[in-house]
């Protein structure tokens, strides 16, 4: 007779790896082409003049200038009107 209970496996213990989301250049700073301003996760911020979004929602500069933060009420797709962060570059 076994004289210790089987070990079993755990359903824990594992953790994916960071994403370091986030901005990555705040309102007022200078960017080059091709730099990135935001990582993120759905649209949480919308690109706007100077400004492309990526595959992963990823935001990155277009051309070279200061960025901006600006809010803006837009319309949902259900008709519903809600505050929007755009980002721009200047």
């Amino acid at each position: 007779m076994a004289h210790t209970k089987a070990g079993g496996s755990t359903k824990l213990g594992r953790d994916s790896a960071a994403k370091y989301l986030g901005v990555k250049i705040s309102d007022g700073q200078y960017v080059k082409s091709g730099n990135i301003i935001v990582r993120q996760r759905g649209t949480h911020f919308r690109p706007g003049k100077g400004v492309k979004k990526g595959a992963d929602d990823t935001l990155y500069a277009q051309k070279e200038g200061t960025v901006k933060f600006r809010k803006k009420i837009v319309t949902n797709f259900s008709g519903a009107k809600k505050k929007a962060t755009i980002v721009e570059i200047i």
